[in-house]
């Protein structure tokens, strides 16, 4: 069943927050809703439409950001009271705009989930869970890592009040009171949480932030999951999620909104398999969803709201009316006085502009003038792709963006990105006296908010990567953005490892504290929580998303313990943490114990990847030169039909080649470093045969490679 839906833009406000759009009950069953928004101004606006214009219902006083919005009101009534909390405070509103209770919830960290049920509020700051009732403290909770989303199931099938947590780590975390019930394991870090109660069935759909979907059904001791639609596509993360019958068939259908600005709707089939019925590109990152009746009763819409604060709906009305004979004279009449309207706003707009630029022209040029910098916010996000093994850096400005300046102090690669449209240019810089390795500027193309880039870092090589953000502004101004490049940077947190791999070790052993060594792991590794996990002793997983290879991290007060299938990942660990605990002048006892059988394992994990690279480098060395027979052939039936499939495959070919500069590179200098790390545990310096084992890698043989590697 295909959908049609038509976009419509009502409003703007100000930048927004993930899930701070609401719509509040209609009064009649098939009358418009009134829409609350609220954004980092602190304003919270109320308004309905009337005549095709957004007419305000009230309009709150700019304050303290607005981070979530939740409805609320009695159990059985309809839920029409507008919650809003800002840093540590949570008020609230009825629909009128009349502000009745502004409530306190005293946390040291500002309030970054909400959920409102009745008389209870569920509020968490990064990593605090607090369940208040009447305003009265009833349960606390403190996660292992930082909570990304709140929600809370509340049924007849369910003993009591069960609240989900979404956390980083990609675990929902289930609650009975102040204690945790149990966890569900997710495949990505859960962004968003949204109720399904679908005949009473306690379900949630969550969010991953590598856009993912799924649904669990939650039980008073354990978790079914439902089902997961997989990101094949490489969409954005998930930002917010909603339910609502759009297509009409009765069932509740799954509308999402992405970081990218793509929204979605997921119907179901006969087999209740969600599967994709509509999709809609917005230029901007969709921070809230709704599905209702807004523009005009009678038609269903999906409501959005975006990063900068448009308001925008897609609607099953159709944009051109068949009219009749009578009706034109009316529908031109309409039309022509929004088209009056728009123009006498827009002649106020540049009367206001001229206005404000021969104000700043005479402020400047005062002797009392004083330089004042515009403010403007960014959207950015530095995260780890498992796919690729590449991160992916988001910025999204809330004005058009003239250019960015990419400056790195450590080798990374750039990556080609599809939806990017900015023209690149490479500066030459010298690394050894300024530590420059990449200097690089994307000049933007005019309206251009949102730029995504991927770039590969190497394990082992750690610094700083800055952006330097320059928006179409005047006066011209820059905001720098920092992100660290790791160590072990293309290491990813997960659930548990295959213990049947041969492993090295590497044990410390110090006067150090739990909290110095938890430092110096999250120097080391990404995804690693800030907070000094509670209790003696923790245990973290990974694996690196380049190889394969995994990695265990288990230490405590004085005395930490890393096991991987990789010497170079117990060589790096090595090295950095040896310089961290120098640099606290603390004294580590080292130990390592090394299986050789662990560096073979390593070389046939890299195998299939060196192999492919390898015959994807000849294939592309071919393209040219068979181009250049079948020109002067006048045609290519005279070649083998291998070399055939290889002109037919040239585009795709070289459109690969092309988006993995350095891989080929990037797999020798592995090797070379598995080389060198195998031999200096055991206190050989094996540098000066380098030269032979790049020799063995151009004429490649797996047998010959590890011949070599296993020589004395």
């Amino acid at each position: 069943m295909e959908i049609h839906l038509n976009r419509v833009d009502y409003t703007q406000v100000g930048v927004t927050s993930q899930k701070t759009m609401r719509l509040l009950p209609a009064v009649g069953r098939k009358a418009t809703q009134k829409v609350a928004i609220a954004d980092h101004d602190g304003v919270l606006m109320c308004f309905g439409m009337k005549k095709g214009e957004a007419v305000p219902v009230f309009k709150t006083l700019p304050g303290p950001k607005v981070a979530r919005m939740d409805l609320g009101g009695a159990v059985g009534t309809p839920q029409e009271k507008i919650f809003v909390c800002s840093g540590s405070q949570v008020r609230g509103f009825s629909k009128k705009g009349k502000q009745f209770l502004t409530f306190d919830a005293n946390l040291t960290e500002s309030i970054t989930a909400m959920h409102v049920s009745g008389a209870d509020l569920f509020v968490c700051a990064s990593y605090i869970y607090n369940h208040y009732c009447d305003c009265k403290d009833q349960d606390y909770f403190l996660s292992g890592d930082k909570i990304n989303d709140v929600t809370c199931l509340s049924s007849e099938k369910l003993s009591r009040f069960t609240p989900v947590l979404a956390c980083q780590d990609r675990v929902l975390r289930v609650l009975q009171g102040s204690e945790l019930a149990y966890d569900i394991e997710v495949p990505g870090p859960p962004s968003v949480l949204e109720l399904y109660n679908k005949n009473g069935e306690n379900e949630v759909l969550y969010g991953t932030t590598d856009g993912k979907v799924g649904l669990v059904q939650i039980g008073d001791r354990s978790a079914v999951t439902k089902w997961e639609i997989d990101n094949d596509k490489k969409k954005g993360g998930i930002l917010c999620i909603d339910t609502y019958d759009i297509i009409g068939d009765g069932v509740s259908d799954i509308l999402v909104g992405r970081d990218d600005g793509t929204v979605e709707i997921f119907g179901f089939d006969s087999s209740s398999e969600p599967t994709l019925r509509f999709e809609h590109v917005l230029s901007e990152s969709v921070t809230s969803i709704q599905g209702g009746c807004v523009g005009k009763e009678s038609y269903d819409e999906v409501l959005t709201a975006t990063y900068t604060g448009w308001v925008t709906g897609l609607t099953t009305e159709p944009q051109k009316a068949e009219a009749g004979p009578g009706d034109e004279v009316r529908m031109s009449k309409e039309t022509q006085s929004k088209i009056e309207s728009l123009r006498s706003e827009l002649e106020q707009l540049q009367v206001k502009v001229l206005q404000g630029r021969e104000q700043y022209q005479q402020t400047s040029q005062s002797s009392t003038a004083v330089s004042a910098v515009p403010v403007f916010s960014i959207n950015d996000k530095f995260t780890l792709s498992q796919d690729d093994a590449s991160y992916s850096l988001t910025l999204e400005v809330q004005t058009a963006i003239d250019n960015l300046l990419l400056q790195s102090d450590v080798p990374i690669d750039l990556l080609d990105v599809d939806k990017n449209s900015a023209v690149v240019s490479f500066s030459e810089c010298d690394s050894e006296p300024n530590g420059n390795f990449l200097l690089a500027t994307y000049r933007c193309q005019a309206n251009t908010t949102r730029l995504e880039l991927k770039v590969r870092s190497i394990e082992g090589q750690y610094g700083t990567l800055q952006a330097y953000v320059t928006p179409r502004l005047q006066p011209k101004t820059c905001q720098v953005r920092q992100y660290q490049i790791k160590p072990l940077s293309l290491h990813q947190r997960m659930h548990s490892i295959d213990q049947d791999r041969p492993m090295n070790q590497l044990s410390l052993v110090g006067q150090f504290s739990f909290a110095e060594i938890h430092s110096w792991v999250i120097f080391c590794l990404p995804e690693v929580p800030e907070k000094t996990p509670a209790g003696e002793s923790i245990t973290f997983y990974f694996h690196n998303t380049f190889l394969g290879t995994q990695l265990e991290a288990t230490y405590c007060k004085g005395e930490g313990h890393f096991k991987s299938d990789n010497i170079s990942t117990i060589s790096i660990l090595s090295d950095v943490l040896s310089k961290e605990a120098t640099k606290k002048k603390i004294n580590l006892n080292i130990s390592y114990d090394i299986n050789d059988d662990s560096v073979s394992h390593t070389l046939r994990m890299i195998h299939p990847k060196l192999e492919y690279q390898l015959l994807l480098a000849r294939k592309v060395q071919l393209v040219d030169a068979l181009k250049e027979l079948q020109v002067h052939e006048g045609n290519a039936d005279f070649l083998i039909p291998e070399y055939r499939s290889i002109l037919d495959e040239s585009a795709n070919l070289l459109e690969e080649y092309k988006k993995q500069p350095a891989h080929l590179e990037r797999l020798y200098g592995m090797i070379t470093d598995l080389f060198i790390d195998k031999f200096k545990f055991k206190g050989q310096n094996v540098k000066t045969k380098v030269s032979s084992l790049l020799e063995i890698l151009d004429n490649y043989d797996l047998n010959s490679l590890l011949d070599f590697f296993n020589e004395p």
